[in-house]
C-alpha cells in the first residue's frame, strides 16, 4: 500500500485501486445508517459523534466510516468503525485502522477500542495489533435499551483493547 496526501484527505493505492479517506467536519449524521452498523443505538452515537473526528473511506463510494475521540491523557479511542456489509472482509476496515494509527501516532501514545466479546470483532482488532487491556462488566446490558447480539453472541461486557502507538510507524508497519 502506498499513500499520497491530498487536500482534505489521503489517497491510498492498493493492488491497482485507489481509495480515499477524508475527514468529515459538518453534517456528520448523514452517515448515520453506516454508523448504526457498529453501534445500534443512535443515542450512544450522539454521545461521541460531534466531539469526535469522523473519517470516511471511499472506493469510489463510501465503504467504511470511523469516529475517533480524544479521551485525554494521551489516549485516542476508536468509538465507531463500520464497513458497509457488501464491502466487509475486503481490507477496508484494516485500511481505516492503519490510517487512524498513523494519524494518532504523533499526538497520542495509546489507541483504544471497546467492543463486545464477539467472534467477528475481537479477532479483527487483535489482528490489527490491539491487546486486551480490561473489561467493563455489563456495559451492553446497562447502556443499551435492547439486547445486542452479534454473530449469535449476546453481548454483555465491553472488552477494551489498547495499542501502544510508540512502536507504530507510517501506515501500520512496525517500526
Amino acid at each position: 500500500m502506498t499513500a499520497q496526501k491530498l487536500s482534505g484527505g489521503w489517497a491510498f493505492f492498493v493492488g491497482g485501486k485507489t481509495m480515499t479517506i477524508t475527514e468529515i467536519t459538518t453534517d456528520k449524521k448523514r452517515y448515520l445508517d453506516l454508523l448504526l452498523l457498529a453501534d445500534e443505538e443512535e443515542r450512544m452515537i450522539d454521545g461521541y459523534l460531534e466531539r469526535g473526528r469522523l473519517f470516511v473511506l471511499e472506493d469510489p463510494e463510501v465503504k467504511t466510516v470511523c469516529v475517533v475521540t480524544d479521551e485525554g491523557d494521551g489516549v485516542a479511542e476508536i468509538k465507531n468503525l463500520a464497513t458497509a456489509p457488501a464491502a466487509q472482509r475486503r481490507g477496508y476496515g484494516r485500511a481505516m485502522v492503519d490510517y487512524v494509527k498513523n494519524l494518532c501516532r504523533d499526538e497520542f501514545r495509546t489507541l483504544r477500542v471497546g467492543t463486545g466479546e464477539s467472534p467477528l470483532t475481537l479477532p479483527f482488532y487483535e489482528a490489527c495489533g490491539f491487546k486486551r487491556a480490561y473489561v467493563i462488566a455489563d456495559f451492553f446490558t446497562e447502556h443499551y435499551d435492547h439486547p445486542i447480539v452479534e454473530a449469535g453472541q449476546l453481548l454483555r461486557d465491553m472488552i477494551v483493547l489498547e495499542l501502544s502507538l510508540a512502536n507504530e510507524s507510517e501506515f501500520g508497519a512496525k517500526g
